[in-house]
C-alpha cells in the first residue's frame, strides 16, 4: 500500500494555540520560513503513549528558535500540553511527534523582525525509522562529500531546517549508490555524524568511542546511551575521530531519536559485526524509552 502524502491525512494538528482540522493547517507560499530557512523543529518518539523526553525536546526548539533570533510565543509549560494534547486527540501509541516553529509572511526580505512566529505539532503513527531488517543485519554508509560546516559559520547547535539540505543531498546520493544513510565529515575532515543521526564506534577493549559534538547536535539520544553505557561500566571515550581510524573498530551504530540504536555494518569499504555490546545497548534504550509505561 502507497503511503498517504502528508498533505492529505487526517485528524488534528496543533496550529497556533488549537487544534484544527489537518487539512485546514495552511501557510502562505512567501512565508519567511520557506524562502529564508527561518524554521525549527524537532522530532520526538512517542511508545506507548508516552512522548520520550518531552521537556527536553521543547528546551531544545526554544534554545534553536532563540539562536535563529526569534521568540516562540507561548512558553515551554503549554508546548509540552499541546503535544501531549495532539498525541491524545490522534491516539498515537507508538509514532512520531513534530513541533515547528517558523516565521511567517509579514516580510519578504532578508531582514525578519517585523514577522508573526507560527508554531504547528503534528503526531502519527510511525514505526522503525531504518527497514528493520536492516537495523538486524546494519546498515550500510558511504561517505559523503558534503561536510558539517565550521561552527563559526552557522547556528549549529540548533535543529534548523536550513542546516538539513545537504543531509538531503548526502542521503539521495546514498540511496542512488545502494547505501542506507551517508557519513558525513566535519570541516576539518573528522567523522561527525551521519544525515539524522550519531555516531559511536567500538574497539577490540570494548569501549566505545564517538565525535566530539563541537560543530553538530549532541543528541538526546547520543547522551541516554553514554549514560546506560556508564551505568555498564562500559568507557566512553569522545575524540577527534579521523576516516583512517575506522579500521581500528569491530563494532558501530548510530544513535537518534528517529534512528533509537541502529547498528551499521559498512563504511564505504570497511565492515562492522552486529556484536553482542551493541545489541545489549539497544535492549537497554528501548527498556529505558517504555519504563514509564511499564512501570
Amino acid at each position: 500500500m502507497e503511503p498517504i502524502p502528508f498533505d492529505k491525512r487526517s485528524g488534528k494538528i496543533w496550529f497556533n494555540g488549537e487544534p484544527v482540522n489537518w487539512n485546514d493547517v495552511k501557510i502562505h507560499v512567501l512565508s519567511h520560513g520557506l524562502h529564508y530557512a527561518s524554521c525549527v523543529f524537532e522530532g520526538e518518539r512517542v511508545y506507548d503513549g508516552e512522548i520520550f523526553k518531552l521537556e527536553e525536546h521543547t528546551e531544545r526548539l526554544f534554545h534553536s528558535a532563540s539562536r535563529l533570533d526569534f521568540k516562540i510565543s507561548y512558553n515551554q509549560e503549554l508546548i509540552n500540553k499541546a503535544c501531549k494534547e495532539i498525541v491524545a486527540i490522534q491516539k498515537v501509541n507508538n509514532g512520531y511527534v513534530r513541533p515547528v516553529a517558523w516565521r511567517g509572511s509579514e516580510m519578504m526580505a532578508i531582514s525578519a523582525q517585523q514577522t508573526k512566529i507560527h508554531v504547528a505539532i503534528a503526531a502519527w503513527e510511525w514505526g522503525s525509522y531504518f527497514d528493520s531488517n536492516l537495523k538486524l543485519r546494519g546498515i550500510k554508509l558511504n561517505i559523503s562529500k558534503w561536510k558539517r560546516p565550521a561552527p563559526d559559520t552557522i547556528p549549529w547547535d540548533t535543529k534548523s531546517s536550513g542546516l538539513y539540505m545537504i543531509c538531503t543531498l548526502s542521503k539521495h546520493e546514498a540511496e542512488r549508490k545502494g547505501f542506507t544513510d551517508s557519513l558525513m565529515l566535519d570541516h576539518q575532515g573528522n567523522i561527525a555524524e551521519t544525515t539524522g543521526a550519531n555516531i559511536f564506534f567500538k574497539n577490540n577493549d570494548n569501549e566505545l568511542h564517538t565525535p566530539i559534538p563541537d560543530s553538530f547536535l549532541n543528541g538526546i539520544t547520543r547522551r541516554c546511551i553514554i549514560e546506560i553505557a556508564k551505568s555498564k561500566n562500559i568507557k566512553i571515550i569522545e575524540r577527534k575521530i579521523k576516516p583512517d581510524d575506522l579500521s581500528k573498530f569491530r563494532g558501530c551504530f548510530l544513535t537518534g531519536t528517529a534512528a533509537e540504536v541502529t547498528p551499521v555494518s559498512q563504511i564505504d569499504n570497511y565492515k562492522f559485526a552486529v556484536c553482542n555490546v551493541i545489541k545489549d545497548l539497544s535492549e537497554s534504550y528501548q527498556a529505558l524509552v517504555r519504563k514509564k509505561s511499564a512501570a
